[in-house]
């Protein structure tokens, strides 16, 4: 969430930042409305409580003064019922609210203002016409889509073979990547999740209709990692010298893609489940940037290594997540699209998601206590990673070569 005493002080600022977010401030005007008349409902509040303050004797009250404070005490109970009423509708309001970016991310009102910072890796040129990664998974009997929706029904998909254990290795690969190398601590965690820690993360309550719920529970099935990562430490205080904490998980993940219908029809690029490593970085507001750039780095090696061309995108104010401040994507090339395909996104929540999730820490003298950052972003995105490397290693007789970091974890060289 925003912090309320922000948007009292800078009301200007705060309604640039989300008209810039393309946001109509229709929501905003109500919360300071209802923000407004919460506080002075406080302060009526005070007002008949220092009455009856004065009111009360040092002595045995008469029946008069008895009356009177009995009278006082019932005004304050029905004040009392009313603020609550109006402190519930602006912490509802405020829910609502998305983040507000900072001031160097470029303003645009959708992704085709996006600022692409930097091209990596060479494109491969072929002398043959390139298939597309779900062709070649059913040519080679690695995936089989008929199957799944025999299961279970559209987007989803079956590994068989070399396809389910090209897979493992990348999900393996991946994570000791980022432990042995990036310092990652590896957690594993439950896929299902309550409410309160979607709320944490901000997709509870604008986005349930894009989450799978358990029927008659509190259940959901976790859309990323990163909600339950994050809410690790929820109702957590850190103490200084703890932080960066810098924590990984590879998962299924669950999305129904809602509004998404005809788009990635195909393949496995948008599918209602897939695998992901996540990275998750937690820090003090000073570090917050670096840690970042850092994690973003991290999520590139993985690229890097695989030798497949991305470029660095950063996102404009109008494409940023709800709880984002700042965004960078990794675009993977499909060369069957002739084009680049999201395959990370690694944001800067600042205090957004740690106020909702109540996760602070202490300085470093231990007595103040403040709202740590969040970031967070995909080390990376398996099934994305998969098809780009059956695209971009296919051979012209129709063999996909393995990249040369993944063979040891495999019993092949090809497809």
């Amino acid at each position: 969430m925003i912090d309320a005493k922000l948007i009292r002080d800078n009301v200007d600022f705060v309604k640039t930042s989300l008209l810039n977010r393309g946001m109509d401030i229709t929501l905003l005007d109500e919360f300071l409305i209802a923000d407004k008349q919460w506080r002075e409902a406080l302060l009526s509040i005070d007002t008949l409580k220092m009455k009856r303050n004065q009111l009360t004797p040092k002595g045995k009250p008469t029946p008069d003064q008895l009356q009177s404070l009995k009278t006082l005490a019932e005004s304050i109970k029905q004040a009392q019922d009313g603020v609550n009423v109006l402190e519930s509708n602006v912490n509802e309001l405020s829910k609502q609210l998305p983040n507000i970016p900072l001031s160097d991310v470029p303003i645009g009102s959708s992704e085709e203002e996006n600022c692409v910072l930097e091209t990596i890796g060479e494109i491969p040129v072929f002398s043959f016409q390139p298939k597309s990664h779900d062709e070649l998974g059913i040519n080679h009997g690695i995936l089989n889509f008929d199957q799944a929706a025999k299961v279970t029904g559209a987007r989803f998909v079956v590994g068989h073979d070399k396809g389910a254990q090209l897979e493992r290795a990348l999900i393996n690969f991946m994570l000791d990547i980022h432990t042995d190398e990036h310092g990652y601590h590896e957690v594993q965690v439950p896929v299902i999740v309550n409410s309160n820690s979607l709320f944490g993360t901000g997709q509870l309550p604008k986005f349930g209709s894009d989450l799978f719920k358990l029927e008659q529970t509190d259940y959901w099935l976790s859309p990323t990692a990163e909600v339950q990562l994050t809410n690790l430490f929820n109702d957590h205080i850190f103490q200084f010298d703890q932080l960066p904490v810098c924590i990984t998980a590879a998962t299924a993940c669950f999305r129904k893609e809602a509004g998404s219908y005809g788009k990635d029809v195909r393949g496995i690029i948008r599918q209602h489940q897939f695998n992901k490593v996540e990275l998750v970085r937690i820090t003090n507001p000073e570090e917050s940037h670096s840690q970042l750039m850092q994690l973003r780095k991290h999520a590139e090696k993985i690229l890097q290594l695989l030798q497949l061309p991305y470029r660095v995108v950063e996102l404009c104010t109008g494409d940023l997540g709800f709880s984002s401040a700042k965004t960078f994507d990794l675009e993977v090339w499909f060369p069957s699209q002739n084009a680049y395909r999201e395959i990370s996104s690694c944001s800067n929540f600042l205090d957004f998601q740690s106020r909702r999730s109540m996760i602070r820490y202490k300085h470093k003298n231990g007595q103040k206590v403040s709202y740590v950052h969040t970031i967070n972003g995909s080390g990376l995105a398996v099934g994305r990673t998969f098809a780009a490397i059956l695209e971009n290693y296919q051979q012209e007789d129709g063999s996909i070569n393995i990249p040369d970091v993944l063979k040891h974890y495999v019993r092949f060289a090809s497809l």
